[in-house]
């Protein structure tokens, strides 16, 4: 399974990049820019896990969903696991640890471990081990973005 490890950083506090990763109502989709809203379901949120189906239209590609299951029973990290999608193979993840940084704001250490199941998707995952994770990053870093805008 390829996997990438990056840090991305944000003056939010780690508690408030938790409350947004962990934002299952209708307006996840306006903090993180890679759910499309007609791609996104919750069938379950309880007290350290929650079952939910998020995807992303491409141009020109097509739609790529997964249904996950998230778990934030580790206070700091947040992981979400496959459980079945229509572009990589359950048990594939990522996750978040969220740490402190000294003068304030977040550190957020991001692990991407996917197994591709489509050529499509065989295709991407190459560019985002190929580049560090870069297009996980910036995907990542204009939710930050957003967190930050609705926060300041």
């Amino acid at each position: 399974m390829p996997a990438v490890d990056t840090t991305v950083e944000t003056p939010a506090s780690p508690e408030e990049v938790r409350d947004a990763l962990l934002d299952f109502s209708e307006h996840r989709p306006e903090i993180w820019p890679g759910i499309t809203p007609s791609l996104y379901e919750v069938y379950s949120v309880d007290a350290t896990s929650a079952d939910v189906k998020e995807g992303t239209k491409l141009p020109l590609v097509g739609s790529f969903w997964a249904r996950e299951r998230y778990d934030w029973s580790d206070p700091d990290t947040i992981r979400w696991t496959v459980q079945e999608s229509n572009f990589c193979a359950p048990g594939s993840y990522v996750s978040a640890t969220l740490r402190r940084r000294d003068g304030g704001g977040t550190s957020v250490d991001l692990h991407w471990e996917r197994t591709a199941t489509t050529r499509i998707a065989k295709l991407i995952s190459r560019v985002v081990v190929a580049t560090k994770g870069k297009p996980f990053a910036k995907s990542f870093e204009r939710g930050l973005r957003r967190l930050e805008a609705r926060s300041g």
